[in-house]
């Protein structure tokens, strides 16, 4: 049979199915709290990472923006870590995903209560609110939205701290009260403290501070280099090195039968500056065509169609980019278990008509409507190995 020429072939869209699926249930973020819980003996929690021993007082440091990828192609500026990566995973050296989408919101959410995206439902940097029918920044929280009415369930902290577990979250004061932390991260103490030395200092302290005890503490940093210079520059690697020192320093301090945990929220990619690399929904008529709102972000789009115009943006967002994008119906990538193994009835209408999920280095960009996110040279989200991979290394005491 002759081969088919240049002109005359035509590529298939992306197949849904394709796409690189988190580990839900195995091995994702969702799956970190409630194994450490269960291994602590809280009730209504359960050990499904199974490579993970239990330890009597456990330490989550979150590096935001630390994929695995990145750790790994930068030996020499994260020493520490690097002597860590066969830790990971429980010694077998092997990373866990975020889930989907690869965002800090999501991603902190399905740490703190344990559950995927389609059951918290933060399933997205902005998402529609369906009782408003305006995009909500998730991140930011804004509009404001009833926190308990948006995320209802209990973080695995609060589980913890009702069952007599000693947690506590050492984190920046500026996230005390937001509702973010509400809604995915409360439960125990919050501590706050300004610089990093001093966050690893008092998680050391709050280890010490019972014999059970589940302990958090975050470094945002890192992300913020990534997003405003790339992955590959002198300022990342120079925040890469700094938290390095930071996880030794925790290390170096943990009380007896604890382990500490070090992980992160996504990866990274930077995308270049070109209209091959970011395609502008602004200035796309056929993009924007029978689309009432754009949400999400650059390499992981939530697509809100105008009433009956469903159909006829999926098939288009299909043509145009489904040789880059993953392009789905809300109803298939909810089949293909992009969000989990279900979705919540609250979180269905969050969701978007149309999910679209790079798989190149691309972003769909909206340079009027999302001036500063547009301008980033480091972006995240989606389900490539660069984003989605993180570690988990370990350290016993």
């Amino acid at each position: 049979m002759a081969q088919p020429t240049a002109w005359d072939s035509h590529p298939e869209p992306l197949a849904v199915d394709s796409a690189p699926l988190p580990q839900y249930g195995s091995g994702s973020l969702a799956d970190l709290l409630p194994t450490l819980a269960a291994g602590m003996g809280v009730p209504g929690t359960t050990a499904t990472i199974t490579e993970l021993a239990p330890a009597d007082r456990n330490c989550v440091f979150l590096i935001d923006g630390l994929g695995w990828e990145q750790l790994r192609a930068h030996p020499e500026d994260a020493p520490f870590m690097t002597s860590l990566l066969g830790s990971s995973r429980g010694g077998t050296g092997r990373p866990l995903t975020a889930g989907y989408p690869a965002t800090t919101a999501t991603s902190l959410a399905s740490v703190g209560t344990g559950l995927p995206p389609g059951a918290h439902g933060l399933p997205g940097y902005t998402v529609r609110n369906p009782d408003t029918g305006e995009l909500m920044n998730q991140l930011r929280w804004q509009p404001w939205t009833q926190p308990r009415a948006w995320q209802p369930y209990p973080t695995v902290f609060q589980l913890a701290h009702d069952a007599g577990v000693h947690a506590a979250q050492v984190s920046s004061p500026t996230f005390e009260n937001t509702p973010l932390t509400k809604v995915a991260l409360s439960g125990g103490k919050f501590l706050g403290r300004l610089s990093g030395e001093d966050r690893m200092d008092l998680a050391a302290e709050q280890l010490a501070a019972a014999d059970r005890a589940l302990v958090y503490t975050y470094y945002a940093e890192l992300d913020g280099a990534g997003h405003r210079f790339g992955v590959d520059s002198d300022t990342w690697r120079g925040q890469l090195m700094h938290v390095d020192r930071l996880v030794q320093r925790l290390a170096e301090q943990l009380p007896p039968n604890s382990a500490l945990y070090v992980t992160a929220d996504h990866g990274m990619v930077d995308i270049p500056f070109d209209e091959q690399h970011r395609i502008d929904f602004d200035e796309d008529w056929e993009l924007r065509a029978g689309v009432a709102l754009l949400g999400g972000e650059g390499r992981a789009r939530h697509v809100y169609a105008v009433p009956g115009a469903a159909n006829d943006v999926l098939t288009c967002w299909r043509e145009v980019l489904g040789e880059q994008f993953w392009v789905a119906s809300r109803d298939e990538a909810i089949a293909a278990g992009w969000f989990g193994p279900h979705i919540d009835e609250r979180v269905y209408a969050r969701l978007g008509d149309v999910v679209a999920a790079a798989r190149d280095d691309v972003l769909i960009i909206a340079s009027e409507r999302e001036p500063k996110e547009s301008a980033m040279v480091g972006n995240h989200g989606s389900m490539t190995p660069a984003e989605q991979l993180v570690p988990l290394l370990e350290v016993r005491s």
